[in-house]
């Protein structure tokens, strides 16, 4: 059966439905996570979730709803212990994120499951997933897209500045709780898709791409989603194209592909940026380091097409790298 046949039939339109709404929702929650340095919560609330799993399977309930409440309940707990700030704080997440993946294993066990039961969840099986599976994954995707889009400006302010937060009257603790609850729903969505050990992948890598070459929040939200998306779908597809290649780590890896792309061209960007900054008028480095040159192929002015950057009293032209600045007959280059 060829690739095109094959996203024919209900299991892989299905799946495509679920690697939609994944790849929006986790790096909608993720560059919240990213902005508060926080990139590896993700993984860990992973860790959690798999005690959600295990004990869905040894209650006979589902697995997605039991994860989603244990998540939600590790969440809140980490970011209590991160708030209180104690100095073995990172210790008591250690405990927690490994104590919730040998909770799961345990559980699964007693539940008389199969290893294979739960690397399902693990590492992801977005074709077996189930039309009831699908509509919930839909459903909280779509609950945690319009919370992360919707108070944008709220969730922002508190991730970038939290003093300035709570004197804007923010109510810093409540919007701090709300992100790590989006996390943790984000991750139960994502479980289906590529693993529970895999989804802090899908949360920060499309965010770490954009921000190579965005300049501001919402351009890195946006597109950070768009990509998200992009390489969810693109990872099943590929899967269905190629043989004996699973989707979840082929959605990652298109993810760090991504970066691994767009990384140069953040550094020529940044770098660019540099060139166009005017020095500080109090740096005597600026006013020391001038080269005289008596003669210059190209005279610079309001059409020369060159990047023209205010600095002090005259301006300078970018060009070949160097920044021209002309005083009276001379050229000074620095």
């Amino acid at each position: 059966m060829s690739g095109l046949e094959l996203f024919a039939l209900p299991f892989m339109q299905r799946a495509l439905l679920a690697a939609l709404f994944t790849g929006l929702a986790a790096p909608a929650v993720g560059t919240y996570l990213v902005q508060r340095r926080l990139a590896l919560m993700g993984d860990g609330l992973g860790h959690v979730a798999v005690t959600g799993v295990a004990l869905g399977l040894l209650t006979g309930t589902s697995p997605t709803w039991t994860a989603v409440v244990v998540a939600v309940l590790g969440a809140i707990l980490i970011e209590v212990i991160r708030e209180r700030g104690h100095t073995n704080g990172d210790v008591a997440l250690a405990l927690l994120f490994y104590g919730g993946l040998a909770g799961g294993v345990l559980l699964t066990g007693l539940a008389d499951q199969s290893a294979a039961s739960l690397q399902t969840y693990l590492f992801g099986s977005i074709t077996t997933i189930s039309a009831t599976d699908v509509l919930v994954t839909m459903g909280l995707a779509a609950v945690v897209i319009a919370i992360a889009v919707g108070l944008s400006p709220q969730l922002f302010a508190v991730a970038q500045d939290q003093e300035f937060a709570r004197v804007a009257g923010l109510n810093v603790r409540a919007y701090n709780l709300l992100v790590a609850v989006l996390a943790a729903v984000s991750v139960t969505v994502a479980m289906r898709t590529v693993g529970l050990l895999l989804v802090s992948a899908l949360m920060v890598v499309p965010v770490a791409t954009t921000q190579q070459v965005t300049r501001s929040f919402r351009s890195t939200l946006g597109a950070s989603m768009v990509l998200g998306t992009l390489a969810s779908v693109g990872g099943l597809v590929i899967a269905a194209f190629v043989e004996r290649v699973a989707p979840g780590p082929t959605i990652v890896l298109l993810s760090l592909a991504g970066f691994v792309v767009t990384w140069p061209l953040g550094i020529w960007l940044r770098h660019r940026q540099r060139l166009r900054a005017p020095f500080p008028a109090d740096d005597p480095v600026a006013d020391i380091e001038h080269h005289s040159t008596g003669e210059h192929p190209h005279e610079h002015g309001d059409a020369c097409g060159h990047i023209a950057v205010a600095h002090g009293d005259h301006v300078d032209y970018v060009h070949d790298g160097h920044r021209h600045a002309e005083h009276g007959k001379h050229y000074d280059e620095h």
